[in-house]
């Protein structure tokens, strides 16, 4: 029996270095295909970024992507979605007629809870908007408004995961890593995918909604913190010069390599690597986008930057702006981070104070990109996870909604001063041209210019697509 040690065998430890050895270099072929995707695009033997400009599957409307996500689930019936009934029927159980009712805390016998809002049309478009939303009531003929949008996810951490990543389920890619996949990115110096959240508390699921989750990692959302270090440790230190930065990330860059050449399957050590790239680049790119000092005293005040209670979303939503100005494909912001929008019981305290927060900074993002041009190349997306009951939950709140309610979506391209699609008389169910979150995914995804069905990966020898072979884009929405 031969002795390996005298013949220098070394046994493959598992079937991929097996044929990674074997098959002079198959396991590479991975990391190829990533590196060289579009290649046919590019002058002979010329390897792309993977996160090069792509050229969509047909002409885009949009070219950018900002979400505006209002975590918690905002309540339609209070905001963009008037139910008179909701006043007659107030203190009484609801109608059998309206179906078998399912909540998250079981408030299906409570009885109806009436809005207190005071509803006027706005606009040529004559849009109905409450109270609690003065400064967005102004623009509705900007806006598509949603009334007929549904989904799965009965509790937070399934409804988040699937209006980010279109399952209820975790470890898909999130629509930007999607997008950030299928379009690239027009801005090398910053990311192409860009996380904002106006407060510390753990948004529900955490970083996997931003993920890329079987994609490689670079496709990922880079998260902005607060305060006057948006990026973290991205500073160059003091008596560091350019030319010892770039000394030292080329012999790290050197030793990564080294390293994935003999573990090319580990996708997230290619994203490290470029992300140490991306980084020095952003260490003179990325101060001056997040440096809010050169605006005007009048963009800030039209932002409510000059009060206390807008300037935080405020200062997000000029960031975004500034963000999309640049190149950065998909910026997604979490406004009340940590659910907060889950108005359980008094929501008119609840919702109050988060309107008055989110209201003035998301009008002054329309405002401010359709007078620089920007609107008609951005898509603004605004809504939560589920909408809210018309039934109570400790008499003054209302339990999550996923069978019906509001999202609106401006600018790229939408069809300003429409409403789509209604729900019932008490706002449970959504009843005509219902959107389930993979159609709202696939418009979104139609309006830049790319097909659901047709943005492909493999993987693991499954064409997997983003709306998990599902949805429709509403081709209505376009003006």
């Amino acid at each position: 029996m031969l002795d390996p040690r005298c013949h220098r065998f070394e046994f493959a430890r598992s079937r991929r270095e097996f044929l990674l050895r074997g098959g002079a270099g198959f396991g590479a072929l991975a990391l190829s295909h990533l590196l060289q995707q579009d290649a046919s695009a590019a002058p002979a033997g010329k390897v792309i970024s993977p996160l090069a400009v792509r050229k969509p599957h047909f002409a885009p409307r949009a070219k950018n992507v900002i979400f505006l996500f209002m975590e918690g689930g905002p309540s339609h019936l209070d905001l963009f979605d008037p139910k008179p009934a909701l006043k007659k029927l107030a203190g009484k159980p609801i109608p059998p007629s309206f179906g078998k009712v399912i909540t998250a805390m079981g408030e299906f016998n409570s009885p109806i809870l009436a809005d207190k809002r005071e509803w006027k049309q706005h606009g040529q478009s004559g849009t109905w908007v409450s109270d609690w939303l003065p400064h967005t009531a102004q623009l509705v003929d900007e806006l598509a408004v949603i009334r007929s949008c549904w989904a799965d996810g009965i509790n937070h951490s399934a409804g988040v995961c699937q209006m980010n990543t279109g399952s209820i389920l975790g470890g898909r890619p999130s629509l930007g890593a999607w997008t950030s996949y299928g379009l690239g990115t027009e801005n090398t110096d910053l990311p192409a995918f860009v996380v904002m959240q106006d407060n510390q508390s753990s948004v529900v699921n955490g970083p996997r909604n931003w993920g890329a989750g079987f994609m490689p990692a670079l496709y990922q959302g880079i998260r902005l913190q607060g305060g006057n270090e948006p990026i973290p440790n991205l500073r160059t230190p003091e008596g560091v010069t350019e030319a010892q930065q770039r000394g030292k990330l080329d012999f790290l860059d050197q030793l990564n390599r080294d390293f994935a050449a003999a573990h090319p399957e580990q996708s997230e050590l290619e994203a490290r690597i470029a992300s140490y790239e991306l980084a020095f680049r952003m260490q003179a790119a990325a101060p001056e986008a997040v440096d809010l000092s050169k605006e005007t005293e009048a963009t800030k005040k039209l932002y409510g930057l000059d009060q206390k209670e807008t300037s935080t979303v405020g200062r997000l939503c000029l960031l975004s702006r500034r963000m999309v100005e640049r190149g950065v494909r998909f910026v997604q912001i979490y406004h009340g981070a940590g659910s907060k929008w889950d108005a359980h019981a008094n929501i008119e305290k609840n919702h109050t104070e988060l309107c008055r927060a989110m209201d003035l900074p998301v009008a002054g993002l329309l405002r401010d990109l359709k007078s620089r041009g920007l609107l008609k190349d951005t898509l603004v997306v605004w809504g939560g996870e589920f909408g809210r009951t018309p039934m109570s939950e400790k008499g003054d709140g209302r339990d999550h909604n996923p069978t019906g309610f509001t999202m609106w979506m401006a600018g790229g391209g939408v069809k300003g001063g429409q409403v789509i699609g209604e729900t019932d008389d008490v706002g449970l169910h959504a009843v005509k041209d219902r959107l389930h979150v993979h159609d709202l995914h696939a418009t979104i995804l139609w309006l830049l210019g790319l097909d659901n069905m047709g943005l492909v990966y493999k993987y693991k020898g499954r064409p997997e697509r983003p709306t998990l072979n599902e949805g429709e884009p509403y081709k209505k929405i376009a003006g």
